[in-house]
């Protein structure tokens, strides 16, 4: 049995992270029939404002960029 690369598991965890996500939006979608939910559009506003904060945040870590390490502290 071969190992998996650090490759093959990030394409297989990914693949597989990101299609649930996609699965569960979906679902959210689905509350979005008045007929069966009543909301307002202030809980449809805070239901996408904290998925696209986590969205962002998850998007950073992705970030190639280090701004830390090209800074130099300096008072002037």
């Amino acid at each position: 049995m071969e190992k998996e690369t650090k490759r093959e598991r990030f394409v297989r965890l990914a693949e597989a992270r990101t299609n649930k996500i996609i699965d569960m939006i979906k679902l959210l979608g689905n509350c979005s029939s008045q007929a069966t939910y009543e909301y307002t559009q202030q809980d449809v506003d805070k239901i996408f404002s904290a998925i696209e904060f986590e969205l962002r945040e998850a998007k950073k870590k992705f970030a190639k960029t280090d701004n830390r390490s090209n800074s130099k502290f300096t008072l002037e």
